[in-house]
C-alpha cells in the first residue's frame, strides 16, 4: 500500500494511492489501522508533500563500502549516525536551494525507513515490527562545509536538504527491502546505481542501535546511508532517487541568487 500527504484547500492531508487514483485514508497509519476511504481524483493533480512529518530524522555515514572508499574514509566497526533537523525536509517536487556558504553541494540517494511506532531498545528480531514502511531519500550535503567543520551538523543541516517521498510503501518484505537497486540520476544521467543489500549494517541492525540510544517516534526517518557515485548539483538541474519497488522521488535545485 502507498501512503502519501497532499497539500488540499483544508490543509495537508494523508491519502493512499491506488493504481492512479488517490483515496482518502480511513484510519491511523500510526496507530496500525487505516483503508482507503472517499475517492478524491487523479493523482497527478495532486500538490504532493513529503510523507511523514518527523520528529528527528537519524541518518547513518559510510554504510556502503565503495562510498566510504571514495570519501577516503574507513568503514566504522558499529553504525555512523548523525541527526538531520525537521526543517531540511522537503517534498517531491519542491526546490533543493543551495546555501551561499558552500560551493560544493552534493546529492546523496538513500533508502528511507519510516517509524510506525514508538520503541526503545527495540531487539534486532523485533526490528521490522517498527517499520510502518520505506520511501526515497536524498541526503543531501555540503561537502567542503562537511570537511571544514570536522562534524556534520552544519554541512547536512539546511534547509531543503532533506527530500523525502514521493510517497511511504507498506507491506514490503525485508527481503525485498533488503534487495532493491537504488538508482540517483542528475538531469537524466546516471550517478549512483547500487543495491541496498550492499549494506555495512542492515535495517534491523540499525533500528536496533539507534533506539539503544534515542527513542524512535512514530513518523521518525532513519536514513541509511548512500552509496558510491556522489556529486555535485548546480542550479537548475534536476536530481532524481529511484528505489526499486518504491518510485522516484524528483526535485528541482536553485541558487540562493
Amino acid at each position: 500500500m502507498r501512503i502519501g500527504r497532499i497539500l488540499t484547500e483544508s490543509g495537508p492531508q494523508f491519502v493512499i494511492i491506488e493504481d492512479d487514483q488517490l483515496y482518502t485514508l480511513s484510519g491511523d497509519p500510526f496507530q496500525g489501522q487505516f483503508a482507503p476511504g472517499d475517492p478524491l481524483g487523479p493523482m497527478a493533480a495532486a500538490t504532493w508533500l513529503a510523507p511523514c512529518v518527523p520528529s528527528k530524522i537519524v541518518a547513518v555515514g559510510r554504510n556502503y563500502v565503495e562510498h566510504a572508499r571514495e570519501q577516503e574514509a574507513e568503514v566504522p566497526p558499529e553504525p555512523l549516525i548523525f541527526l538531520k533537523p525537521p526543517s531540511a525536509v522537503i517534498g517531491p517536487g519542491s526546490p533543493i536551494r543551495l546555501p551561499p556558504q558552500s560551493r560544493q553541494v552534493e546529492h546523496e540517494a538513500e533508502l528511507a525507513v519510516v517509524i510506525g511506532r514508538r520503541g526503545k531498545n527495540i531487539p534486532e528480531h523485533e526490528a521490522w515490527a517498527y517499520v510502518l514502511g520505506v520511501t526515497c531519500g536524498n541526503d543531501v550535503t555540503a561537502r567542503d562545509l562537511q570537511r571544514r567543520d570536522g562534524q556534520w551538523t552544519r554541512s547536512k543541516g539546511f534547509d531543503t536538504f532533506c527530500p523525502l517521498g514521493p510517497w511511504i510503501v507498506t507491506h514490503l518484505s525485508p527481503e525485498e527491502i533488503c534487495n532493491a537497486e537504488i538508482i540517483c540520476r542528475v538531469n537524466g544521467e546516471v550517478r549512483q546505481w547500487a543495491n541496498t543489500r550492499e549494506m555495512v549494517f542492515s535495517v534491523p541492525t540499525l533500528i536496533a542501535y539507534i533506539s539503544s540510544v534515542m527513542t524512535l517516534e512514530p513518523g521518525d526517518v532513519i536514513l541509511t546511508g548512500t552509496p558510491a557515485g556522489v556529486g555535485p548539483l548546480r542550479p537548475g538541474d534536476w536530481v532524481e532517487v529511484e528505489i526499486q519497488g518504491i518510485g522516484v522521488l524528483k526535485n528541482p535545485v536553485e541558487g540562493t541568487g
